[in-house]
């Protein structure tokens, strides 16, 4: 099992600043997605980037640039699964509240799925930006960006698809913290809000 980053969006809503190396809590939001998928897989993850900096946002990572850029989140899986026939584990560089445990949970179901993802609160109904992808993604994929087709979720049924039940996702923390989204710098706000009463 791999670990990636996705950190390659244009962050149009955030000023088009890198916001994965703003803090949360004192610690940047990519530095906390590292910590975690290095817990989680037990290896470095590679960061999938397309800034000209990227290399030097944390030493000894690998940086790999999207293969199909300006496709959005689907673009940075592509570019994931595509480049090897090991299965990944991809979480979002934006999302700094991230369980090792939940993520760890993920790789134990992912066995039989080309797809393995939590099941959320969201409008989705799963989180697509936190999971496992296999290689038969690839084509799928693939073709679904060829149609221009750039829902994270819109080649689901051609893959087997599998979910971590809300339950256990609810045991292991709130899943709006968890899979909270940092888009804004209104955003930046709350997230340390939540940081900051998480215990309470």
């Amino acid at each position: 099992m791999r670990g990636a980053i996705l950190a390659g969006g244009a962050a149009r809503r955030f000023g088009g600043e890198p916001k994965g190396l703003w803090e949360i809590g004192g610690e940047r939001m990519l530095d906390r997605a590292v910590r975690a998928l290095q817990t989680a897989v037990g290896s470095d993850p590679v960061i999938v980037a397309n800034a000209a900096d990227a290399g030097d946002w944390v030493q000894g990572l690998s940086v790999v640039k999207d293969v199909r850029p300006h496709c959005g989140s689907l673009g940075g899986i592509f570019t994931v699964v595509s480049s090897s026939l090991e299965p990944a584990l991809i979480v979002a560089w934006d999302m700094p509240f991230l369980h090792p445990e939940l993520l760890q949970s993920l790789i134990r179901g992912a066995e039989a799925n080309d797809v393995f993802l939590p099941e959320s609160t969201g409008p989705l109904g799963v989180e697509p930006l936190c999971g496992v992808y296999g290689p038969a993604c690839t084509g799928p994929i693939e073709h679904a960006l060829d149609e221009k087709d750039f829902r994270a979720c819109g080649f689901h049924d051609q893959v087997r698809c599998g979910t971590l039940p809300l339950a256990e996702v609810e045991q292991l923390g709130d899943p709006s913290m968890m899979f909270f989204n940092v888009n804004t710098l209104d955003d930046i706000q709350t997230a340390e809000e939540l940081w900051k009463n998480r215990h309470v």
